[in-house]
């Protein structure tokens, strides 16, 4: 969580950063893992992370609160120390992961993402919306008229779906993301990419991200699970693209419908609002976003979260 980091030490907080030694930080930078170890075979992910999250919770007495983004592990390690453990819980990779969330959720403060990924069997905190650097994605108030998908190639985040939707349209369609399922891509996409109607560019770094979301008209996002939280809304909204959604997960949270975009049940009502994509103002889209995503919000989020911790331990905050 580069952008929090730096926001908080932007806000004069004294942070300790724990993430690998390469790393670019304005906080004081811990580094036991020397590289992501997912850039180099040599490390073992299972020996780096005991590594990693140990040397957290060796030093637990420096600090006011820990906050925890490593998921579920570190949590096995909070009832030895008596720094109050803050975790943020970015979805559950399984069901069979949230009883160490279970065992652990008296004596821990867990963070939502949105509201719409909290599990019944545990106690919340605070919902913090993830945020974006607002200026690495300007307003773009004109479109070519074709439509994006954006993000990664799987069934579960229904880029047939907006193929289909694109062809039912009559608009071009184009594709940006990693291929993270290759035999749904080979069965359901590639027979239709052809350069023109669908064009699939492959994964989009940082230096065109912003070109790609602006130039669209809106971005397809006609999803096949409850997502807890979808980035790539926020961004094509910051650029000033509306979204057309399937209301599941943490949609309804993200985009406010017939403003920012539309919520849609199946692909028939996404059709139909394709047609209505001219009623919506594309700076609503932004301004929404600069009101509730920037990095900013995001930031005044987490500060009040830490005080209230803070405040429940009998710390000064």
């Amino acid at each position: 969580m580069s952008l929090l980091t730096e926001g908080l030490v932007a806000r004069g907080v004294a942070v300790t950063l724990f993430a690998t030694a390469d790393s670019i930080t304005r906080a004081e930078l811990a580094g036991p893992c020397p590289r992501p170890y997912s850039e180099d075979e040599t490390l073992d992910p299972k020996v780096w992370e005991c590594l990693h999250i140990s040397e957290v919770f060796e030093r637990a007495g420096e600090f006011d609160l820990i906050h925890n983004h490593f998921d579920f592990l570190p949590l096995s390690y909070s009832g030895l120390v008596d720094t109050p453990v803050v975790t943020t819980i970015h979805g559950f990779s399984s069901p069979r992961i949230v009883p160490v969330y279970e065992k652990y959720n008296a004596s821990n403060h867990y963070v939502s993402i949105s509201d719409a990924d909290r599990s019944p069997k545990l106690d919340y905190i605070a919902t913090v919306h993830h945020g974006i650097a607002i200026e690495e994605f300007p307003l773009q108030n004109q479109s070519d008229g074709s439509l994006l998908f954006f993000g990664r190639i799987h069934p579960e985040k229904g880029v047939a779906e907006a193929i289909e939707v694109a062809r039912r349209s009559g608009r071009r369609l184009v594709i940006a993301g990693i291929i993270q399922d290759e035999a749904y891509f080979e069965r359901e996409v590639a027979p239709h990419i052809d350069g023109d109607r669908v064009c699939y560019l492959g994964s989009v770094g940082p230096d065109k991200r912003a070109q790609v979301l602006g130039a669209a008209e809106a971005l397809l996002h006609l999803i096949r699970f409850d997502e807890p939280f979808g980035l790539s809304m926020i961004e094509a909204m910051a650029c000033g693209v509306p979204v057309i959604a399937i209301g599941r997960g943490s949609v309804p949270e993200v985009v406010v419908d017939g403003e920012t975009g539309f919520v849609v049940a199946d692909l028939d009502e996404a059709c139909a609002a394709v047609s209505r994509l001219d009623q919506l103002d594309r700076s609503v889209a932004r301004k929404h976003v600069e009101d509730h995503f920037s990095a900013e919000k995001m930031t005044d989020g987490y500060l009040t979260v830490y005080q209230e911790v803070l405040r429940r331990s009998g710390s000064r905050p």
